[in-house]
């Protein structure tokens, strides 16, 4: 017997979209309206005649969501699945979880199929939880008597038992995604796909679902993670699929997935915000002046703070590597309270110099704010810069350390001396 659970060979997914005809004239003569209306009424009737779906519009084009896709899953692998939004993720959960149909191409599924693609995915709002599990388990093809044998620890690992017999349509999104992932995660199906709900959940519960899903994935069933959490996918998935614009650009280990998912950002110098309202102190432009990696790290950072007010505070900058995770904090005011800075009114320039450990080759993101230390944020730029570290090897090395290679953003240096208990043979 096939250890493969998925198998997708040349899988594609087109949708036609209609828009409007750009007006290139200041009128529009009636002829005009004419005939493109009657264009329109041939067009739908020819799609209802071919069973096709009817697109509003003057006119209309493909769209191709999913391009020659091929992959496999074998049993008892977990796969995660990232890429930006619009990349093709959801619509490849879509035909995978049989709720729509591809243009081209084939999908195998070898054993029952438990998605968990949104919040209350197979929930009818008006039945109680309780009757929603069995409800569930039906969909799936299971048995009475199999959800029976499972029943007690789906509610103990939602933790719903008071509003068991509740309707659902009074649970809120965190019970609701909870109850929901307890079932796909213990009734008997051979492929678990979760999409990014787990979000949804605290902390706590989704250290839970992980800690299910590698259960899952023990006894021998596949597990499809699609997510934007990445050091999550990187912790828990070996393998890893890239898509980009609805095409396969990356299949294999985790680690090199996410370079190269990070790779697709563009490298980013400098930024420039609006001031606030408020006319507290606003970090209008932050700015990469300068990088050099060699034993260390050095990065001159040019921060431009706007205030209207005088203000004593923190400034912080924040390093993290291209997974999301963060490496350290360079901060004036946050560890020694005695040396907050001042920020006075008027425009300023704060000149800083980072020292970091050497840094693996890769891309990594630096971000700023304004702190009153350990009580709240006053301003904080809510994107990052992006850099690429790229060093020489060291002396009587031939290389350098990858981002990509998963061993952390850290080249520690390393020194060996002889034990003085060594005896030759």
């Amino acid at each position: 017997m096939s250890d493969i659970a998925i198998r997708v060979e040349n899988l594609s997914k087109s949708y036609r979209i209609g828009r409007n005809a750009e007006k290139a004239e200041r009128y529009t003569a009636l002829r005009d309206v004419i005939s493109r209306n009657a264009r329109n009424l041939l067009r739908t009737t020819r799609d209802v005649l071919s069973g096709q779906a009817i697109v509003q519009g003057d006119e209309v084009e493909e769209f191709w969501a999913l391009k020659g896709v091929n992959f496999e899953v074998r049993q008892g692998e977990v796969l995660g699945v990232i890429g930006r939004n619009g990349s093709g993720k959801s619509t490849l959960l879509k035909i995978l979880s049989r709720i729509t149909e591809p243009t081209m191409g084939r999908v195998e599924l070898n054993g029952r199929v438990a998605s968990l693609l949104e919040v209350g995915t197979g929930f009818h709002p008006e039945l109680s939880g309780r009757e929603n599990i069995y409800l569930n388990g039906a969909i799936l093809g299971m048995a009475r008597r199999e959800v029976d044998r499972q029943f007690d620890e789906i509610v103990a690992f939602a933790g719903v038992e008071k509003f068991l017999d509740t309707p659902v349509k009074r649970y809120s999104s965190g019970m609701y995604v909870r109850l929901a992932f307890a079932v796909a995660a213990h009734l008997e199906q051979e492929i678990l796909i979760v999409d990014e709900v787990l979000a949804v959940g605290d902390a706590q519960f989704q250290q839970k679902c992980l800690g299910a899903m590698g259960r899952v994935a023990r006894q021998g069933r596949a597990v499809i993670l699609v997510s934007h959490n990445l050091p999550v996918v990187q912790a828990f998935c070996e393998r890893c699929l890239l898509l980009d614009a609805g095409r396969l650009s990356h299949d294999g280990h985790s680690p090199g997935a996410i370079a190269a998912y990070a790779n697709t950002q563009a490298k980013r110098s400098y930024l420039q915000r609006l001031p606030k309202s408020d006319g507290g102190p606003t970090i209008t432009r932050l700015e990469i002046r300068h990088l050099k990696i060699r034993d260390v790290t050095e990065i001159l950072v040019a921060v431009t703070v706007l205030s209207n007010i005088s203000l004593i505070g923190a400034l912080e900058l924040k390093v993290s590597d291209a997974v999301g995770t963060p490496i350290g904090i360079a901060s004036v005011g946050l560890l020694n309270p005695s040396a907050l800075y001042c920020f006075h009114p008027g425009m300023e320039v704060i000149v800083c110099t980072l020292t970091l450990p050497r840094l693996a080759r890769g891309l990594y993101s630096l971000m700023a704010q304004i702190t009153l230390p350990l009580v709240r944020i006053v301003d904080a730029t809510d994107e990052s810069l992006v850099f690429d570290a790229d060093p020489e090897p060291r002396e009587n090395a031939t290389r350098v350390l990858e981002a990509s290679w998963g061993c952390g953003p850290l080249e520690i240096p390393l020194k060996i001396e002889r034990s003085l208990d060594y005896i030759p043979s």
